[in-house]
């Protein structure tokens, strides 16, 4: 059985690839607005990651500010879809480890990085839906 043969088990089943899509966008804008602060100053980034003890800064920073510029466009669009949320999920699943085995930050703080880590494994599950770049 398919993620799709479950359409005839809810009310709005059948237009599952709309709300997918509709979250893709929302996911992808949301991640597009950080990430646009992270690329316009890649120095800036590499400094906040290395405060936050990902050293060195350039390493942690430059890829996360890449993805989540470019990667976000790439999951609005549904292109590069398996490898980019892939990307996300590891990205999310790691600040979501560090805030709460590294810092004494309250749940607050970190339950936008379990949220988004939600999102992008549930997007593993679903795919993109039909209405996608697919690649």
């Amino acid at each position: 059985m398919t993620f799709h043969d479950f359409n005839n088990f809810t009310p709005l089943g059948n237009y599952s690839d709309y709300f997918i899509l509709i979250t893709r966008i929302i996911f992808g804008a949301v991640f597009l607005y950080y990430g646009r602060f992270k690329i316009k100053d890649l120095k800036q980034n590499a400094k906040d990651f290395e405060s936050m003890g990902f050293k060195p800064g350039w390493l942690f920073g430059t890829p996360i500010a890449f993805l989540e510029t470019f990667g976000a466009v790439f999951i609005i669009l549904g292109f590069l879809f398996w490898l980019t949320v892939a990307l996300f999920a590891l990205h999310m699943l790691t600040g979501t480890i560090w805030k709460i085995t590294s810092t004494d930050k309250p749940f607050t703080d970190w339950s936008y990085d379990l949220l988004a880590l939600s999102v992008a494994v549930l997007f593993l599950i679903t795919g993109p839906g039909s209405i996608a770049l697919t690649f």
